[in-house]
């Protein structure tokens, strides 16, 4: 969760990358508004978790600060519209958040098309929402449900809001969508399409969001292994390692698929770091097929594993299923989150001595290597420089650099 503050007009942002590009355009759209003493909460619902945490803020708000206008959007507020408006908030449409008139009086009627979504200039990267709803059922979510079906942004209105970051000095662009790997599916282009319109850009680094690991075709492989620019770092929607709980969730791959594309991806860009989204304790998950969910940290190499207990959603044909309970989910959850930290921890070790690329952030010490691990200067640089470092040690779940020389951004 992330706030930002200005005249009284704050937007606080939950869960995804999406939301925080699209947290944005929220704030300028109740700037252009004109609207005064507003609290916009960007809700996210992928768990329950997320919801709670929403509501709870609702209700903060409400009690502190009276007179101000407290307006719910997002994913929880599109599921559960009727108990934040009972709360007393105002109630914003996903496809509406952006809209100048949602916040000028009567909540404006949906957009007709996804427009780009740029996050701010208070961070050196910049996500860049290009897609947004899934055309899929997997079986656990409620995305479809909060969001619709898959819709993208043009490719023109994509490469305008790139420009816009570039020429504000930010010269990391990660694309950001919902399924993210379909955009393009609406309109007849890919997102391979897309990465290639934007590298005819001066853009410095190109980052991808998670991809489903199904929809990486020959142009995208290609694009992910042999572009410098894109950078060595893929995060995928693996979700499970089990093939009878793949087939429960109706994801689109298999286990084998999954060790495939990464054995392939390693063996043409060695340097590749793989991240990926796995799920705790779906129904029906017993201790054989969790030991497969937990083998596949090694045997995908994942390092950066975005790790959650499974929580049901209402209206999702998973919340019906026999339930595992949320004691189990939590505990194999926390398993499998220490076996990714020692998968990490490990990696990191491999990295000490190496030469890497890092954009600096904001406060002229911390950043990412291009293959997405965490940095800290020991000595400042110049914010939202890409510059050249000697990896030296590891320090927890960061590595420890000294600076070198900077690099040219738009080589």
């Amino acid at each position: 969760m992330s706030a930002s503050l200005v005249d009284r007009q704050e937007v606080v942002n939950f869960g995804c990358r999406l939301n925080i590009a699209e947290g944005e355009a929220i704030r300028s759209a109740i700037k252009a508004a004109g609207a005064r003493d507003t609290i916009v909460f960007n809700s996210c619902a992928v768990t329950d978790e997320a919801v709670r945490q929403a509501r709870q803020a609702v209700r903060r708000a409400l009690r502190e600060r009276p007179g101000t206008e407290v307006v719910v959007t997002g994913c929880a507020a599109e599921l559960e519209r009727d108990a934040f408006a009972a709360m007393g908030a105002r109630v914003v449409s996903n496809d509406a958040k952006g809209l100048t008139q949602s916040y000028g009086g009567a909540v404006a009627p949906a957009a007709s098309a996804y427009a780009p979504a740029l996050s701010g200039a208070d961070h050196a990267r910049a996500f860049l929402g290009v897609q947004t709803g899934c055309s899929h059922s997997c079986t656990f979510c409620a995305t479809v449900l909060a969001r619709g079906i898959a819709r993208s942004a043009s490719v023109d209105a994509v490469v305008a809001s790139a420009r816009t970051a570039l020429d504000r000095g930010q010269h990391e662009i990660i694309l950001t969508g919902v399924d993210l790997a379909s955009y393009g599916d609406d309109s007849g282009t890919t997102l391979a399409a897309l990465v290639e319109a934007l590298l005819a850009l001066p853009v410095g680094r190109l980052r991808l969001s998670s991809l489903d690991p199904n929809r990486i075709d020959d142009a995208l492989f290609a694009l992910l292994t042999q572009e410098k620019r894109v950078m060595p770092h893929v995060h995928l929607s693996l979700q499970a390692g089990d093939d009878m709980v793949l087939t429960r969730m109706k994801r689109r791959h298999r286990r084998a698929d999954a060790v495939r594309l990464i054995e392939r991806l390693k063996a043409a860009r060695a340097d590749i770091a793989i991240g990926a989204d796995l799920i705790a304790g779906f129904p029906t998950e017993d201790d054989s097929m969790f030991a497969n969910s937990l083998a596949l940290i090694d045997d995908c190499d994942i390092v950066f594993g975005h790790i959650f207990p499974y929580s049901p959603r209402a209206g999702t044909p998973a919340a019906r299923m026999p339930q595992v309970g949320r004691t189990v989910a939590r505990e194999r959850a926390a398993i499998l989150r220490e076996a990714n930290a020692r998968r990490r921890q490990d990696w990191l070790d491999t990295q000490t001595g190496r030469t890497a690329s890092m954009l600096v952030e904001r406060d002229g010490v911390s950043g990412h290597a291009e293959n997405f691990a965490a940095v800290t200067l020991t000595a400042p640089a110049a914010p939202g420089t890409i510059i050249d470092v000697r990896l030296t040690a590891r320090d927890g779940d960061r590595m420890i650099a000294t600076p070198t020389q900077a690099k040219d951004i738009a080589a």
